[in-house]
């Protein structure tokens, strides 16, 4: 049975009168990269700060590892490695200096071989004796994965963690995290760019005004019973929009003229429509099964809340 390593039960942060999280449950499994999706201001970085203690929450059930953070703290947080917002170091010392000093202040003892093995998992080898003002932001944030690693956490949280990183630094973030999920290390992560977060998450939430109005397996399709879209090409391309619109198939035709057309429709109707095509003489080239993007799923679900990601 997989462990549960984070498990948050209702959530609440207020503010004054105004509620900024909204009764928020989910829960983070062994090995599992699970994403908070939203807009900026939708109450991600409150969810974090509040699982960190760097705020205190109005009330709900956080609890890591079955520690409780309210009453056993302690034995909850040495489990976590996390960055939220921007790492900070020491720009006068050098990279391995900083992680020096971060070691010296865990409960943990870290051994020097921990530090060198951490160095070399975030490819830092070759810049770890130079100062870091030196660095650039990709550095910096290796560094901060370093940091937050360095003890062994069996979770770590991150908030935004690829703003301002270049495609190559995005990919060298995400190879990182799903290295250390294999290795049976779980991941929060919150961030509002949908592409990296679906190839980096294995489950997402979508957090809306502070409230969790979507979870999901990111592999997750459409079942059987709902309508999906094909693409479809088919020749000629006459004849067959007239008997798609005869047969009140929903359809659209590619816009550069070409038979390509994209079908509406249940999957288990498929083979009867190929089967129909065929007997009317169209020939059929390709046919394939539209799977919808994050991006399209988000908008999606948002529009249908109201919602949107300005």
């Amino acid at each position: 049975m997989t462990q549960t390593v984070l498990e948050i039960n209702h959530l609440v942060k207020k503010i004054g009168n105004k509620a900024i999280v909204k009764d928020i449950s989910f829960s983070v499994n062994e090995g599992e990269i699970f994403g908070l999706l939203g807009p900026n201001g939708a109450g991600k970085t409150t969810i974090i700060r509040s699982i960190v203690k760097l705020i205190s929450k109005t009330s709900g059930e956080i609890k890591i590892l079955g520690h409780d953070i309210d009453t056993s703290y302690t034995e909850a947080i040495q489990h976590v490695g996390a960055i939220v917002e921007n790492p900070e170091f020491y720009p006068y010392m050098t990279g391995l200096q900083n992680l020096k000093a971060f070691a010296s202040m865990s409960r943990k003892k870290v051994s020097a071989e921990r530090i060198d093995e951490i160095i070399k998992l975030v490819h830092l080898e070759k810049a770890i004796n130079n100062k870091v003002k030196t660095y650039s932001l990709g550095m910096r944030q290796r560094l901060g994965v370093a940091q937050a690693l360095i003890h062994e956490p069996k979770l770590l949280i991150f908030d935004e963690p690829t703003n301002g990183l270049d495609p190559e630094g995005m990919k060298e973030f995400r190879l990182q995290m799903k290295s250390l999920a294999t290795q049976g290390v779980s991941v929060l992560v919150s961030s509002h760019l949908l592409t990296e977060m679906e190839l980096l998450c294995d489950r997402f939430a979508i957090i809306e005004r502070g409230e969790l109005t979507h979870i999901a397996d990111m592999e997750q399709t459409s079942t059987s019973e709902q309508e999906k879209a094909f693409h479809m090409h088919l020749e000629p391309l006459p004849q067959a929009k007239e008997l798609l619109t005869n047969w009140d198939i929903d359809y659209i035709v590619a816009e550069d003229g070409t038979p390509h057309f994209f079908i509406t429709t249940l999957p288990s109707n498929i083979p009867a429509l190929i089967k129909k095509l065929a007997l009317a003489d169209i020939s059929i080239f390709t046919v394939e099964a539209h799977t919808k993007s994050l991006e399209e799923r988000f908008l999606e679900i948002t529009k249908h809340n109201g919602g949107s990601m300005e």
